[in-house]
């Protein structure tokens, strides 16, 4: 076949070019070069603005020739190929050639094409935690396909079979970046802000490693769309006290997310409840309260002497118009104070 090759070459300056752009490519292939490498190479080749977009992504790679980045307005393609990965349309290359374009053009888009290809499957389009929030959309999206899905989550670093878990998060002052590789670290993880809240993807979480100030929900179902789901309704019931919730953990109290908002205001027990959380005081102690079940441990959480919690608890009782002295009433005291937490979240629906 080499010989072949060289004959060929021999007889016809277009294959002997065609032959050296595909040798060309080769090398740049088992060199593992990246996108970058790929678009600057490509650039340097062709002599002109040599272009590689991922479909999904807002970021297009466009390099001169001499290497560098350009800003410079686009002049349109005078030449385009697709990237297919798995038979599936997945972007474009394209060159940006001011005249006619060069007959051996159209061979080296193909290859170029290929030579993403085969970059996307290995790298995928980003090596940092931060993701295209288009493809982990892909990912967490009741509407998609599983081939889809699978799809976008190769791209983002994940093997196939691989368990992934979904996380919804609040975190004001620490970048989303970080809190992702906080929770999974030496893991694949990936993160992105979606409709307000930030979207976690880990191969393992550790909840203990959440820092301080972050509120996050865990999603327990092995499906990544149904994840994402229970993780923002977990998120719904974090508090100062208790800001990592996991899913798993509210069992029958999960219930409350479906109930409509318009129910749970007009709720009595609620709509006391929502008075009472006026004083920021009472609140945070009959918190305390529901959350040890007893005086005394109620005491201990707000370091106050019990006595003066029993004066509160018994204020507040009133006010509510709760017996809060057995577990009857606490249980009511706690289901109000989860009901009244849903209406004043944001990431409700």
């Amino acid at each position: 076949m080499e010989a072949l090759a060289v004959r060929l070459s021999g007889l016809d300056p277009y294959v002997d070019g065609a032959l050296r752009i595909v040798a060309f490519y080769d090398t740049l292939m088992r060199r593992r070069v990246d996108l970058p490498a790929l678009a600057r190479a490509s650039a340097g080749l062709a002599e002109c603005v040599a272009g590689i977009r991922l479909h999904g992504t807002e970021r297009a790679i466009r390099v001169a020739p001499d290497g560098t980045g350009t800003s410079a307005p686009p002049t349109g393609p005078s030449g385009t190929a697709a990237v297919l990965l798995d038979e599936e349309e997945i972007g474009t290359v394209w060159l940006e050639r001011p005249g006619p374009a060069n007959p051996l053009d159209e061979v080296l888009l193909d290859r170029l094409a290929l030579a993403v290809a085969a970059a996307v499957e290995r790298y995928g389009p980003a090596r940092t935690t931060m993701a295209d929030p288009a493809l982990v959309e892909l990912v967490i999206s009741a509407d998609g396909d599983e081939a889809a899905r699978a799809r976008a989550l190769r791209l983002l670093g994940f093997a196939a079979g691989l368990p992934v878990r979904v996380l919804a998060v609040r975190s004001p002052r620490l970048p989303l970046d970080q809190v992702g590789g906080l929770v999974c670290p030496g893991r694949p993880v990936k993160a992105a802000q979606i409709g307000g809240l930030g979207v976690v993807l880990a191969a393992v979480v550790d909840r203990d490693r959440l820092p301080t100030g972050v509120r996050a929900g865990i999603g327990a179902a092995e499906s990544p769309d149904r994840s994402w789901r229970e993780a923002r309704t977990a998120l719904r019931f974090a508090t100062p006290r208790e800001p990592v919730v996991h899913y798993a953990d509210l069992g029958a109290l999960a219930l409350l997310a479906e109930v409509p908002r318009a129910a749970l205001r007009e709720n009595p027990d609620v709509a006391a409840l929502a008075r009472v959380a006026a004083n920021p005081e009472d609140l945070e102690t009959l918190d305390a309260y529901c959350v040890a079940g007893s005086l005394r441990r109620a005491a201990d959480l707000l370091h106050l002497h019990h006595s003066s919690v029993a004066r509160r608890i018994e204020q507040i009782g009133k006010a509510l118009a709760i017996d809060l002295s057995g577990p009857a009433g606490l249980t009511r005291a706690g289901l109000a104070l989860a009901a009244w937490r849903l209406l004043d979240d944001e990431a409700s629906p």
